[in-house]
């Protein structure tokens, strides 16, 4: 397909990559060292996260080049990390719509119009849901779709737990679970497994694992925090109660294709089209990348050979129609710097802490500027190992430098602060509360719109 040509005159970009994850960074490393200068729109809320599947898993084991593994979210830091290196211009926020039927096409990012003479789609998958009628009472009391992220909490550890789902992730996630003392029944729909033989062995070896196989989740109970989950034998439709206070989703993905719908062609299961092997689309120009268009593989490795395929393809693309030209930009729009992914911030304890400083760790730093300090106060609860954390840590300094100094900011790890988190009713990370004068003004959970924040702490200062 090809398409018509918009003859209005924009500055016009190379290329823009929509998404990130190993898709997104490995095609913008290889667009940046071919002097492409490629936009990056990471996306924030919409499908996921910024980095994709991997910030939400503990150890990657299998990508080539980590003989000791490497945790997921620290892949995607050095993927981006390298992606900056190369003049990657990143832009954290949402594509809200983009327009492929007319050349140079053209996409909205909050309050931006960009155009560009190519575009590769990297938006990813996202984790699926189950339904279930009583899903969106427990969801965050109880309920979750990262175990990584929220396993840790003090309300799951040395608890009944409960995992969905019978491949590698949920097997991976199992594990991980009893790292914190509790006892995890693993439901699986099947008769057997579908993980890897790795993963299987790491389940069969774990005592604090149960696997019930040919079981299926009805429903959830409980008042204010889950309870129950009501199991029904697929087999014998025989119906049981488990007594759980967690439950953890590994039950799939849906491909994000929201905003190419109309514009791009779709296989029977809602990945984009592409021939066998290929980055091209149905619309000329337009290329992919990822899980968005991968249905069977779904493997860290495979998206970023696709990334870079869809590079070179893009690369070719442009020199053949003579469409590239050199673009030079000052910094980025979002202020992304590499040192962003640097976190050299000690605990705070009574020698180093600081009055004024705007962002500070530990319960020594948020009980002295609770009691203290009259200025808003934002508090992040998070965990090692949380990738949402990572994305959303930087935001919130962000926003900290653009008040000069108006507002100041806590980090608490909740492994390390357990008491504390337990206090605060912290049920999943991040979650980020913003207090004035010891009052509660507002609580967010997951990662959200830097704007959100600014607006808050603006308001808070107002009165």
């Amino acid at each position: 397909m090809g398409f018509e040509v918009d003859s209005a005159n924009f500055q016009i970009e190379n290329l823009v990559i929509v998404g990130s994850g190993p898709a997104g960074y490995t095609a913008a490393i290889y667009a940046g060292r071919a002097n492409l200068q490629p936009t990056l729109i990471t996306g924030l809320e919409l499908g996921g996260i910024p980095g994709g599947q991997l910030m939400t898993t503990t150890f990657v084991e299998n990508f080539p080049g980590f003989p000791n593994g490497v945790m997921g979210p620290e892949l995607m830091d050095l993927m981006k990390a390298q992606a900056v290196r190369w003049g990657t211009y990143l832009i954290e926020e949402d594509a809200t719509s983009i327009d492929l039927l007319k050349h140079p096409f053209s996409l909205k990012v909050g309050n931006l119009s960009i155009k560009t003479n190519s575009l590769i789609i990297a938006t990813g998958a996202r984790a699926n849901r189950l339904g279930l009628i009583n899903e969106d009472k427990f969801w965050n009391r109880g309920i979750s779709a990262c175990a990584i992220c929220d396993g840790s909490t003090p309300q799951f550890r040395k608890e009944n737990l409960a995992v969905i789902g019978g491949g590698d992730s949920a097997c991976e996630e199992a594990d991980y679970l009893t790292k914190f003392g509790s006892y995890v029944h693993l439901l699986v729909r099947s008769r057997n497994l579908k993980a890897c033989a790795a993963l299987q062995e790491r389940v069969a070896s774990n005592s604090l694992i149960k696997v019930h196989f040919e079981k299926e989740l009805i429903d959830v109970e409980g008042d204010h925090w889950l309870k129950n989950l009501i199991v029904k034998n697929v087999k014998t439709g025989e119906i049981e109660s488990l007594d759980v206070r967690g439950l953890f989703y590994a039950i799939g993905h849906t491909p994000n294709n929201e905003l190419f719908k109309g514009q791009l062609s779709f296989d029977a299961k809602g990945y984009i089209k592409t021939e066998p092997g290929r980055p091209e689309t149905s619309i000329e120009g337009v290329f992919v990348a990822g899980d968005v268009a991968d249905s069977e593989w779904r493997q860290g490795v495979t998206a970023a050979s696709s990334g870079c395929k869809a590079a070179l393809s893009t690369e070719r693309w442009l020199a053949k129609r003579k469409l590239y030209k050199l673009i030079i930009r000052e910094k980025s729009i979002n202020g992304t710097d590499i040192n962003d992914l640097d976190d050299q911030i000690q605990l705070s304890n009574e020698n180093n802490f600081q009055s004024d400083a705007l962002w500070q760790k530990g319960s020594y730093a948020l009980r002295r500027l609770y009691h203290e300090s009259s200025k808003p106060l934002l508090i992040i609860y998070t965990a090692s190992e949380c990738g949402p954390c990572h994305v959303l840590k930087p935001q919130l300094k962000r926003v900290l430098n653009e008040l000069e100094g108006r507002a100041q900011g806590v980090e608490i790890d909740i492994q390390n602060d357990e008491e504390i988190s337990r206090q605060a009713g912290i049920t999943g990370t991040p979650t980020v509360q913003l207090f004035k004068n010891k009052s509660l003004i507002k609580e967010w959970k997951g990662v959200k719109q830097k704007s959100q924040f600014r607006e808050e702490i603006i308001k808070a200062l107002a009165n």
